[in-house]
Formats: C-alpha cells, sequence, structure tokens
C-alpha cells in the first residue's frame, strides 16, 4: 500500500538519484539486470521487493472493494494534442505507440490473470484513454469528466472535479465491487494531488464528504 513520503524505503532515494544520473530505473530494467545490475544487487532486491508489496497491496484493496482504480493512459509519445484536434477523430490526436498498446495488454492480462473483474471501466473520450482500455478491458463507457483539460491548460475544470468526486464516493460506498477509470495526468493530480507514470494506477477511495484518499499505486506495465 502507498506509504508517506517520510517512509519512503532507501531504495526509492536511491532510484531517483540513479534517475538524475542518466539511469533509468524500472522494474522491467531490474528484472533484466538481476542481483549483478548496475545499480547494484542490494538496490535491485530492494526495488523489486518495492514494487511486489505495491503490487499485492492493490490486489487486495481490489479485491476488499469500495474503491477506483484511476489508470493513466498508457505511453502515447509527445506532450498535449496537434493543434486542431477533434475529439472522435484519432487521426488528429497523439495516440499510444506499440509499447503503450503493449502496456495497456499487459494491464488486462494481470486483471485476468488474478480473475478481478471491475464493475465498470470508464474512459476519458480521448483516444488514448479509450484504446488503453479497449485493449485492457474491452469497450469502456466514455466519460467526458475524465477527459484531459482543453488546450495548454492544466487545470481540470471544477464541475468535472465535483462530478469525479461524487462518483468516487458512490463507488466507495460498494464493498466487493470496484471500478477503472481511464484517464490523464492532470486529472489524477487535479483530483487526488497524485500522478503516476504512463499505464499505472492510483488506487482510490473517497468516503462519502470525506477527502479523496490515496491508498496504493499499481504499476504492472513496467512503464518509466
Amino acid at each position: 500500500m502507498a506509504m508517506p513520503s517520510s517512509q519512503l524505503p532507501e531504495a526509492e532515494a536511491a532510484g531517483d538519484q540513479a534517475a538524475t544520473q542518466g539511469t533509468r530505473v524500472t522494474r522491467r530494467t531490474l528484472l533484466g539486470r538481476g542481483a549483478a545490475g548496475a545499480l547494484g544487487s542490494g538496490l535491485a532486491l530492494t526495488a523489486l521487493q518495492t514494487w511486489a508489496a505495491q503490487e499485492a497491496g492493490a490486489e487486495v484493496l481490489l479485491r476488499q472493494g469500495g474503491v477506483a482504480a484511476l489508470f493513466r493512459h498508457a505511453l502515447a509519445p509527445g506532450t498535449f494534442d496537434p493543434p486542431g484536434f477533434r475529439l472522435g477523430d484519432c487521426s488528429t490526436q497523439r495516440n499510444l505507440n506499440d509499447e503503450g498498446r503493449a502496456q495497456a495488454r499487459r494491464i488486462g492480462e494481470w486483471f485476468q490473470t488474478r480473475q478481478l473483474r471491475p464493475e465498470k471501466v470508464l474512459s476519458s473520450p480521448w483516444c488514448r484513454c479509450i484504446d488503453s482500455a479497449t485493449l485492457a478491458f474491452g469497450a469502456p463507457q466514455v466519460w467526458t469528466a475524465l477527459g484531459s483539460p482543453r488546450g495548454y491548460s492544466e487545470t481540470t475544470g471544477e464541475s468535472h472535479l465535483r462530478e469525479l468526486r461524487q462518483a468516487l464516493a458512490a463507488a466507495s460506498a460498494h464493498n466487493g465491487r470496484f471500478e477503472v477509470w481511464f484517464s490523464h495526468m492532470f486529472v489524477q493530480s487535479d483530483l487526488a494531488r497524485d500522478s503516476t507514470s504512463s499505464g499505472d494506477a492510483l488506487i482510490l477511495r473517497a468516503p462519502r464528504g470525506g477527502d479523496v484518499q490515496v491508498l496504493a499505486k499499481l504499476s504492472v506495465t513496467g512503464s518509466t
């Protein structure tokens, strides 16, 4: 489960330092390099244990229900959308690349292997979110409130945030069931004051009348 920043393991701090020195630290990298990897056997083992613990904690929460997994869409290289993009016309948008499509499939495989079936799969109207959801779970229900901010604004509209909070509170009241949402980094940040890498999720709960809580992070794609 997610831990306060003051209790993050030394491996994460070391990983951050390595990243600033040009080393890309991911679970897939560590698995590939093994104990003799460039980051050292202790760091590799501790980082893998941390990821395993996070996955296990997220799985427990999903089985208990009363949560929503808010995914950032899978990898779609670039920033924002081209000028003149149009919803409903994927050729005008920034889309998933091959690695992004592979990430989305891995999300679905992770849930399927564990027989975790969401009650709902909801997606932003943007093609990269719809495609992520479809490759993972099948055709989602498109929900405007999960959409990316228009233009170059980095703020999710207050009316959409209100909808998201209300829907999360409703989902949080359903023990034994969970929802999966596909959206954007800015939406994650504005709703939960936290965000993830492409293809990863925040496990969220919002008791009715309470604040949005980040209970765990789920990373099953090996994204950076």
